[in-house]
């Protein structure tokens, strides 16, 4: 009796077709693979972005990310625009007394924030060790920091929010930001459970003395790191656009001299804090307090803050300072233009 035949696979039937299908494959691994690497290294996304761009995974990501530089797919050398990034960093180091500067490329017609966050939280990766304490500004650049922060466990770590909270801009809120920071460590938290502005000065002192937020200010003055940006007087600046300083309010603070504010604080041109109302109903740890902290991080750059960078940068005297070129740039030119 005959046996049955057996029915040849696709494969059998065709070889060839196997291979295409094989080939097929490894052609689309390496189209993948080449992708991830020019949005991780040129378009400078995070591992995070580029996971939810192409609908994988960010431990596939960082394997895409490993096999294209083993494969020598991904080439890097410094020079061109990296040296220059080095020279920038050397020059500011020189001329404001800065311990570290990190500035970063960009192309002269984009926002700067997410390079200049992107660097921030690869710093932050390495710097931050068992028992320290960090407290923490607020603002689209450090938002950016968050997706290119190695995430963690830190033991015993605390995180403060310099600043109060923000009911009109949820994506930078500065109480929202402090816990997502704290969260990536499974760190211990300190918040100020309070408006970033009260109406008056006899508010603010109650809050912090009758309400149990002296202990956040407490805590901040013992912080081995503070890591803050700054702002401009630009109209489109979270602080204006939000409605946290009325338009009269920025008028008045121009009028009297202010150039930019960190931590909703408010300072003029020679990078000292004003007397004016707005300051003195601000719910913030005071500059004063950040500039007796060990470690400094001032992360921020852009065209518009500038000027408040130029004011800042020697009052503050950050020990790291986290900016990108074309901000470098204006900073040093302006520098040199003040000792003529």
């Amino acid at each position: 009796m005959d046996q049955p035949r057996k029915r040849k696979t696709a494969a059998e039937a065709d070889p060839g077709r196997a291979t295409n299908a094989q080939s097929g494959g490894i052609a689309e691994r390496r189209r993948l693979r080449i992708r991830a690497a020019w949005m991780y290294y040129v378009e400078e996304m995070t591992q995070s972005e580029i996971a939810e761009r192409l609908g994988i995974g960010r431990v596939t990501v960082v394997r895409l990310l490993s096999d294209a530089r083993e494969r020598n797919e991904v080439k890097l050398s410094i020079e061109g625009e990296l040296s220059e990034c080095v020279r920038l960093e050397r020059l500011l180091e020189q001329a404001f007394g800065i311990g570290e500067a990190v500035v970063v490329p960009v192309s002269d017609d984009r926002d700067p924030a997410h390079s200049i966050g992107t660097a921030t939280g690869d710093y932050l990766s390495a710097l931050l060790k068992p028992d320290m304490t960090i407290g923490v500004g607020w603002g689209r650049t450090l938002y950016r920091a968050l997706g290119s922060i190695g995430e963690r466990p830190i033991n015993d770590l605390k995180v403060i929010s310099l600043l109060g909270g923000i009911t009109k801009a949820r994506e930078f809120n500065p109480s929202e930001f402090a816990w997502q920071f704290a969260s990536l460590f499974r760190a211990e938290s300190y918040l100020l459970t309070a408006p970033a502005f009260v109406d008056s000065p006899e508010t603010r002192r109650a809050l912090i003395e009758r309400c149990g937020l002296k202990e956040v200010f407490d805590q901040a003055e013992r912080m081995d790191v503070a890591l803050i940006s700054t702002s401009g007087m630009e109209p489109d600046t979270t602080t204006f656009k939000h409605g946290l300083v009325t338009a009269e309010e920025r008028e008045s603070l121009i009028r009297a001299g202010a150039v930019g504010d960190c931590l909703c604080t408010f300072f003029d041109a020679t990078g000292q804090t004003m007397d004016h109302p707005v300051n003195r109903r601000v719910m913030a740890v005071p500059l004063e307090t950040i500039a007796r902290i060990p470690k400094r991080i001032l992360a921020s750059g852009g065209k518009g803050k500038v000027p408040a960078l130029q004011a800042f940068l020697p009052a503050m005297k950050p020990t790291t300072f986290i900016t990108d070129e074309v901000s470098a740039k204006a900073i040093l030119k302006g520098a040199a233009k003040g000792k003529r």
